[in-house]
């Protein structure tokens, strides 16, 4: 049966078409392929606006038995009620952005720029032409090339870089990183190119290049035996696909760049293994709170003094994440210095309060800082505190302390006042400091539940007499048992024990 439409602008408007009409209309409208509705007599009753530029223009007819828009192919879906709906596929060719569609996903996401050089040769080649290779720049005046072939071979290597006169078409492409663009490369090119990559094109009837744009040096060449998949869209497809690639790229090149400066910045922030004083062991647990740094607001340190005995600090900077971590570094670093100077751990928190609150900084922090010094057969621990939980000991005796130590959050106010306290560890104590990360995490079931004092006291309370790493390792267990799967905030613990000394 066949149907001669009248022109696009006497096509009927529409009645008798099937309920929510306006609805559908308006959404096929915006449909790049012309698309034509068929009533169930086989009469022409609407046509979008793509469908109508084509009718307009080619006056065409719709064959209900050819499956054909004139001359033109179309996927025929039949609808209920004996509707049709016949749409024009383009040449009857793959468009474009439906390989664009699925090529993106993939580009977006390979790892590395290993992987998506590779990832890009492959895709190329799966529609764009019959081999492929990728060029990128590397060191010393080199090309790392990835191809890829029919039936998926592939390979990879470096080669000597092109120079423009011998290759200007290809050399010109590979150093554009300013726009996609694709441009045919002469046979005569193509032979003086490095032999592994040339013999790569022997017997294609033509090769192309073309640039990555998006700031990203390096080019894509593209060889064919026989007639283009997209037919008159080839280039279009090629320069978008190139695009797309460089886009990827660019984010591989992006994200290296991140993760050297968060590996430079973590290397700075990182505590340092304790420091090794006669008759004192530490243990510790750190766990910051998951994130891109592996470090965070809490933090500990152990460091020597020349006279044999330790600087010991456990503290909390408000917040967490990269801002958390920078002031972090900022805490330590300052400690770090000022107890070369200064043993008096109130004073220590004075400078370091005033130091803050002069930064301008918007967050504050807790912290318990002091001195481990060998004395008789133990260790005598002087502590002073600025808003931070109170250290506890184990005596081996048996019970647990809390060491008095009141002070106000350190960055807050020029009028904060510190406390300080020594105790005596006898052979077998352990001193424990810790941040609320302990006690404030949260249960795996019940969210608004915490862990609390109480939970952290009947653990310690079981693990009186044992040595330090039994006791750290025992707090980790229940805390990690009571988390469950779910996300914590940072942790630090640091236990001090005295232990015989080597003859």
């Amino acid at each position: 049966m066949v149907s001669r439409p009248a022109p696009a602008s006497a096509l009927p408007p529409g009645p008798g078409l099937p309920e929510q009409a306006a609805w559908w209309r308006s959404v096929l409208d915006d449909v790049r392929d012309p698309v034509f509705l068929l009533d169930p007599a086989g009469a022409l009753r609407w046509a979008n606006a793509a469908g109508e530029r084509l009718a307009a223009a080619d006056f065409v007819s719709v064959t209900e038995t050819t499956g054909k828009v004139g001359l033109r192919p179309a996927k025929v879906r039949v609808l209920p009620g004996g509707w049709q709906a016949w749409t024009v596929v383009e040449d009857g060719r793959r468009r474009p952005e439906e390989f664009l569609a699925e090529a993106g996903p993939k580009l977006a996401a390979a790892r590395g720029r290993h992987a998506t050089a590779r990832v890009i040769a492959e895709l190329a080649a799966s529609a764009l032409g019959d081999c492929v290779v990728v060029l990128l720049p590397t060191t010393r005046g080199r090309w790392e090339w990835w191809s890829c072939a029919e039936h998926g071979t592939a390979g990879h290597g470096r080669i000597r870089r092109v120079s423009a006169q011998l290759a200007p078409v290809v050399a010109e492409a590979v150093a554009e990183s300013v726009r996609a663009s694709s441009r045919t490369v002469p046979g005569t090119e193509v032979a003086l190119l490095p032999a592994v990559v040339a013999e790569q094109f022997d017997g294609n009837a033509e090769v192309s290049v073309a640039s990555f744009g998006s700031d990203v040096a390096g080019a894509v060449l593209l060889g064919r035996r026989g007639d283009p998949e997209f037919g008159a869209a080839q280039v279009r497809a090629f320069e978008a696909f190139a695009g797309a690639a460089g886009t990827a790229l660019a984010n591989v090149q992006r994200y290296a760049r991140q993760e050297e400066a968060t590996r430079g910045l973590e290397s700075t922030l990182l505590p340092k293994p304790p420091a090794r004083v006669e008759g004192a062991n530490f243990e510790l647990w750190y766990e910051p709170a998951a994130g891109v740094l592996g470090v965070g607001g809490d933090f500990y340190d152990v460091l020597s003094r020349e006279d044999g005995s330790a600087f010991v600090v456990v503290g909390d900077i408000c917040g967490k994440g990269a801002e958390a971590a920078a002031l972090t570094g900022r805490v330590r670093h300052s400690l770090t210095a000022l107890h070369l100077v200064e043993r008096d751990g109130r004073t220590l928190l004075r400078l370091l309060n005033e130091l803050l609150i002069s930064g301008g900084s918007n967050r504050f922090a807790t912290l318990v800082l002091g001195s481990v010094v060998a004395a008789g057969s133990g260790l005598d621990v002087t502590l002073a505190s600025g808003g931070h939980p109170a250290p506890l000991v184990l005596r081996h005796g048996g019970g647990v302390e809390e060491i008095s130590v009141p002070g106000t959050l350190v960055g807050v106010s020029p009028q904060a006042r510190f406390a300080e306290a020594t105790t005596h560890l006898a052979a077998g104590d352990v001193c424990l400091l810790y941040t609320d990360g302990v006690t404030e995490a949260r249960n795996r079931t019940e969210s608004a539940e915490l862990f609390g004092d109480e939970r952290l006291y009947t653990v310690l309370e079981e693990c009186v007499g044992k040595p330090a790493r039994e006791v750290v390792a025992r707090l980790r267990e229940a805390v990690c048992e009571w988390l469950g799967n779910s996300g914590h905030d940072d942790i630090a613990v640091l236990a001090i024990e005295a232990v015989p000394r080597a003859d």
